[in-house]
């Protein structure tokens, strides 16, 4: 397979065949994806892949460095894993969405620049709140309407800081970009968006507990620590967010202990855990 493949498409596009299938060849399949898209990205060297010119600036589709290979075996291993916890549900709907999701997901890992970045964030939003309608209540359907606005909306504010960043002399690199332009400020929210900074959090609460048992794992293993990788490739060593993950690491637990929905206690810890995450890249270690 050539470098310059996207490893996301390897899941992406093999989601459409999902539905052809049926039984055990289903399920075979569903565990084959993951592995061929880990053989492939094992082969690729460090370096940067797909590179495209578009109005004067390079579009990187894939860049191969230490810590997106680091995210991007993570993702694989959990898409993996994933696939087997949903070979016990029989919906098509479920298993194309979570091979979409995990790819985009892999996809942004790997983007090398930040629009390429922003049509896989938005490809995330689209696919994971399908695991949430997928439950088929009038609950899941409005969580899951607050969840697709919510994070097509950090979608938007990603575009509209890359755009702002440009023009303040930046360039659609991604890479450290440091709070020295008003876009940089705009890219930050959009990734505190999807970490769920504290008064941003609530559509984490309602849509993993609203989403089917199988998609509440899929979307514990993407949205947020996407999320998390775009803080550590974009902004480490930024003071302010010591003091944002501390916040994170409080607040969650009082509303944990009063709760008596298991998932939504889950949905609270994981927030916790995320301010541990979010602090460390303050530190910048």
């Amino acid at each position: 397979m050539s470098a310059d493949f996207p490893v996301a498409l390897v899941l992406m596009f093999g989601a459409a065949l999902v539905p052809l299938l049926r039984g055990r060849l289903r399920a075979a399949y569903l565990l084959l994806l993951p592995l061929a898209a880990f053989v492939h990205l094992l082969a690729l060297p460090y370096g940067e892949y797909g590179q495209v010119r578009l109005l004067g600036q390079t579009l990187v589709l894939m860049r191969v460095d230490r810590l997106s290979l680091l995210f991007g075996y993570i993702f694989l291993i959990a898409a993996f894993l994933n696939a087997i916890y949903a070979l016990q549900v029989e919906d098509t709907v479920q298993h194309v969405a979570g091979l979409v999701y995990a790819g985009s997901a892999l996809g942004a890992v790997f983007a090398g620049d930040l629009l390429t970045l922003f049509v896989y964030w938005e490809i995330t939003a689209v696919s994971s709140v399908l695991l949430i309608w997928a439950r088929r209540t009038e609950l899941a359907y409005r969580a899951g309407m607050r969840y697709v606005i919510v994070q097509l909306a950090s979608g938007m504010l990603l575009l509209a800081g890359a755009v702002l960043h440009l023009q303040q002399g930046g360039t659609l690199h991604f890479g450290k970009l440091g709070l020295d332009t008003s876009g940089s400020y705009l890219i930050l929210a959009a990734f505190g968006i999807k970490c769920a900074f504290p008064l941003l959090h609530n559509w984490l609460q309602d849509a993993y507990t609203e989403a089917t048992v199988t998609g509440t794992v899929m979307l514990s293993a993407f949205t947020t620590k996407l999320g998390i990788y775009a803080l550590a490739r974009g902004f480490p060593g930024t003071e302010m967010l010591i003091w944002v993950g501390a916040l994170m690491t409080a607040f969650p637990i009082f509303y944990a202990v009063i709760e008596n929905d298991l998932r939504r206690v889950l949905a609270y810890s994981m927030n916790n855990q995320l301010g541990f995450m979010v602090a460390g890249i303050g530190i910048g270690t």
